[in-house]
Parts: C-alpha cells; structure tokens; sequence
C-alpha cells in the first residue's frame, strides 16, 4: 500500500506496489485504515529479477526500476468524538477513513508522462460493531488522469478477520473481489481480465519478535494487476517500518520482482 525517497537513500536501495497505493499488505489493499490524524508517506521500489518479458505495451520491462512515491491521509477516528464532524458522525460508530496519491516512474514514458494516481478507503476494524465481526474495506485506487491510459479505477472490497484457537493466533485471514477498467486490465492475450479475487494471510511473529511481521498475499486475473507475493516487515520503531518481498506475476510472460518497501507515520 508506502514512500519517501530520502528514506530509501539513507537505507540505500536495500529496503513495494507498482500501483497508487492505499493502506496495503504487500501488493493488494488491506483492510488496515491510516490513523486518525497521521500522514503516511512511502517509497516502493520494483526491481526485476530477470532480463526476460515485457510488459503490455511491449516495453523492455527488465529496463526499469519502477518506482512508487505517495502519501496517505486519514480522514475519520474510529472514536466518533475525534473527529471533525463530531457528533454528526457518531451514528456511524466506527467508520474510518483514508485518502491519498502517489506519483510513478520507472514504467516507460507512455505512463511517466502522466504520474499521478489517488485513492481512497472506507472501513471499521475488526469487532467494532459486535464479537467476532471481521474487518470490512471498499476502496478504489489507481485512479489516474489520463482516460484509458491511467485510469485503471480499481475498485474493491474485502473482508479481515484474525483466527485464534486457544491460546494460539494463526494469523489474520482476509478476503474480497476487485474490479477495474475493462480497457486497461487485459490478460496476456490482450482479452478483457478486469476482475478477480484478493487473498491474504498475515501474521506478527511474537515468537520471534514483535516487530517481525509474515505475509503472503495474492490478486487475481493475468493483468499487470494480478500476482502472488510472499515477504516479511520489520518495525524499527513503532511509525517506521520497511517491506521485502518477492513478485510473482499470474502473467507468466511477466518478470518477477522484489519488493522493497519503506513506510513512515508523522
């Protein structure tokens, strides 16, 4: 979901999501919303893995280290009293929300033209309205400027829930669909592929360390959309974090990446 570049450099390129990012897990939205009155910023950096494929307009992909720099917004406290509607808003209880853009490089000067993507995210967190109520988010992102260039418009909702059994926490299992603009989002074959499934687990690694966090997590179709990826967060203090993670692209003739993920909390 996550950026800032003069973070990156002071970690060197060793610490992402080609796409403008919400509140994210590895590459897919979570249903984790910002806090109430935190910015976030970030840095995701793409780095293909081998000299093969291309992407859909047939660029050398493996020639770009793509590149995501954003900002994330809340806009609404799951403490009705905090926030500016006050009262107004309190019938709504826990309805939380975020907004945000990003800006892109590294994908070929088709899109670099046109850099600037938004989003946004409504939620309520897990138990907020009765016991064993799962996290619920809707959301779009990748809402850019240019109409059938980089309005890719991905909307989405999902669904989050933790499992414990006992005394033992198996992680925190999410669910949901996407969909997007049937002109952008197109398979291999170049056929329409605008829809499909988001899945993930996630866990923190208390046994280990509280700052270690797991992560696998997967979106559907072959667009450029659409990969499995696998990667782990360390917490170097509770507002910075960093992402390494591994791409693997549903479009196999694709390059794999790594990501390399930076996010701050002001």
């Amino acid at each position: 979901m996550k950026r800032i570049g003069l973070f990156m450099a002071a970690f060197g390129v060793i610490l992402s999501n080609a796409y403008a990012t919400p509140s994210t897990l590895i590459w897919s939205p979570s249903t984790d919303i910002q806090p109430y009155k935190k910015i976030h910023l970030g840095a995701d950096i793409y780095v293909p893995t081998t000299s093969k494929g291309t992407n859909a307009d047939n660029y050398d992909q493996h020639n770009y280290v793509q590149q995501v720099y954003g900002l994330t917004f809340s806009l609404l406290s799951d403490k009705p009293n905090e926030n500016l509607l006050g009262k107004l808003w309190e019938p709504l209880g826990q309805i939380m929300a975020e907004t945000g853009f990003d800006y892109k490089k590294g994908f070929g000067s088709f899109y670099d033209s046109t850099p600037w993507y938004f989003n946004f995210k409504f939620g309520t967190p897990e138990g907020a309205y009765f016991k064993n109520m799962p996290a619920i988010a809707i959301g779009a992102y990748d809402m850019g400027t240019r109409a059938n260039r980089t309005n890719y418009n991905v909307w989405y909702g999902r669904l989050a829930k933790t499992i414990n059994i006992g005394k033992a926490n198996l992680g925190r299992v999410s669910g949901g669909y996407f969909v997007g603009n049937p002109k952008l989002l197109r398979d291999k074959d170049g056929l329409r592929d605008n829809g499909g499934l988001l899945v993930g687990w996630e866990r923190v690694m208390t046994e280990i360390s509280d700052k270690l966090w797991l992560c696998v997590d997967y979106q559907g179709t072959q667009s450029s959309y659409g990969a499995i990826n696998a990667g782990f967060a360390w917490s170097f203090t509770k507002d910075i974090s960093a992402i390494l993670a591994y791409d693997i692209y549903n479009n196999r003739n694709l390059t794999d990446t790594v990501t390399f993920q930076v996010d701050i909390n002001f």
